[in-house]
């Protein structure tokens, strides 16, 4: 048996002095009935809820993955190309933090943690993702910024991006341009360059909120800290 703030805390929902705030406010239920005794434990058995989200007895579990070109952002294939899944080693069934191309490099986040993959990819959550695009052409400036004003693609139009032109090879006709969206539609970088006229050859994520690739190469990857978990959850609130 554990106090309810201590297991609240070790499943990564928020930190210690959060979830004692959480429970004096109410907001934290052990089978059903509404708890608001800091002294309070349960086990593994109980069935705890925090914020109308139930915590999961099973061992969550996050990775950060350096997603190499020719894999698909998916649990399986049918056409039995390999996964991200297959990069990892883990018994547990983790699932990816939304998608990214089968030739997009990057940043992915791996998880058995629904709650925080939700409040990731949704709208509200305005998290920050940062590309760097390869662009068949040498682009002019001006177009570049249309980008960050929003365009329409599919229709609607994008949240405002921010971009920054890295290299122009007039030479070889090619740019090198990093954006940041927080936004996660189809394909949509690579939409955005479109509809201004420009091909993207290749697209890497290099960060994704506070996160970033320093230290990986392409196929590995790492276990977040408890710390950025914490962290990743308080950028959703």
């Amino acid at each position: 048996m554990e106090r309810l703030q201590k297991i609240i805390a070790s499943s990564g929902y928020c930190s210690r002095r959060k979830a004692e705030e959480l429970i004096l406010q109410g907001k934290v239920t052990l089978n059903g009935e509404v708890v608001k005794e800091l002294g309070t434990k349960a086990s593994s058995k109980d069935i705890i809820m925090v914020e109308g989200n139930a915590l999961s007895n099973k061992k969550l579990e996050y990775i950060l993955l350096y997603k190499p070109r020719g894999v698909v952002t998916t649990t399986n294939d049918e056409k039995g190309r390999k996964t991200v899944l297959d990069l990892i080693e883990t018994p547990n069934r983790l699932y990816p933090v939304g998608r990214l191309d089968y030739d997009t490099t990057g940043l992915l986040l791996l998880t058995n943690d629904g709650a925080l993959t939700n409040k990731l990819i949704h709208p509200s959550s305005n998290i920050d993702k940062v590309y760097v695009a390869k662009i068949k052409e040498a682009v002019i400036p001006p177009k570049i910024k249309l980008l960050d004003k929003g365009v329409y693609i599919d229709g609607i139009k994008t949240a405002p991006a921010k971009t920054k032109i890295l290299k122009i090879d007039k030479k070889n006709n090619t740019s090198l341009i990093k954006i940041t969206i927080h936004e996660g539609r189809n394909h949509q970088v690579k939409k955005m360059f479109e509809s201004i006229g420009y091909t993207v050859e290749k697209l890497k994520r290099e960060e994704f909120a506070f996160l970033n690739l320093n230290g990986l190469k392409p196929g590995k990857y790492r276990h977040l800290t408890i710390k950025e978990v914490k962290k990743l959850y308080s950028l959703c609130k």
